[in-house]
């Protein structure tokens, strides 16, 4: 694991880095915006990853009024286009090397 993948935070941590309460962690993880982490004792552990992404949550709907049926929409267009892009890295690579 690296750093930003591996778990660290507690929810409480979390939330106050996040400013946000830690129901609001508890909702976002029953929805399924985030997937956290349990210990062996069932404690939620959030990474930098996770934190990452619930900044961006955190800004389109407190600073861009989206709803979370849109956040849930815009994050998953945002990995298609990640995903996306990689595969045009992957074609680009190809074609030079095929052109060689």
């Amino acid at each position: 694991m690296d750093r930003n993948t591996e778990p660290c935070y507690i929810i409480s941590v979390a939330a106050r880095m996040l400013g946000i309460e830690t129901y609001t962690l508890r909702y976002y993880e029953r929805i399924g915006v985030v997937e956290p982490h349990r210990s062996q004792g069932n404690i939620r552990l959030y990474s930098e990853r996770d934190l990452d992404l619930l900044r961006r949550v955190k800004t389109l709907v407190d600073d861009m009024g989206v709803n979370l049926a849109g956040v849930e929409v815009i994050l998953r267009l945002a990995q298609r286009v990640s995903e996306l892009q990689n595969e045009l890295k992957e074609l680009q690579a190809e074609v030079k090397r095929l052109r060689g």
